[in-house]
């Protein structure tokens, strides 16, 4: 394989206006490919507001495959807590209603 074609499978990921929260959930749904053989971040320095990803995988998906992916898993947890919250909530408010109904 040329060097060129192994450049698919490794890439580092310059992700502006972001920190900790994001990378750490990617890195996170990252290490749990199977098909990844690597991923970290960093950040250059604490006042900007860049990170870094390196993913490298093993070569049966691209690394470009991988974010992709780990992005829809950051995704679906986000909007699974959003509905359980909102259910949540809604489950508060009703029972808080029926408590000032009883005051009554």
């Amino acid at each position: 394989m040329d060097s060129e074609a192994t450049d698919f499978f490794a890439a580092t990921f310059s992700i502006e206006e972001e920190d900790h929260t994001l990378a750490n959930s990617l890195r996170f749904f990252l290490n749990k490919n199977p098909h990844v053989a690597f991923c970290g971040y960093s950040m250059p320095h604490p006042s900007e507001e860049l990170v870094n990803l390196r993913v490298q995988t093993t070569g049966q998906i691209t690394a470009m495959q991988a974010v992709k992916a780990a992005c829809e898993d950051v995704k679906q947890v986000c909007s699974h807590m959003r509905s359980s919250l909102a259910a949540a909530v809604a489950q508060y408010q009703q029972e808080e209603q029926a408590r000032e109904q009883k005051k009554r």
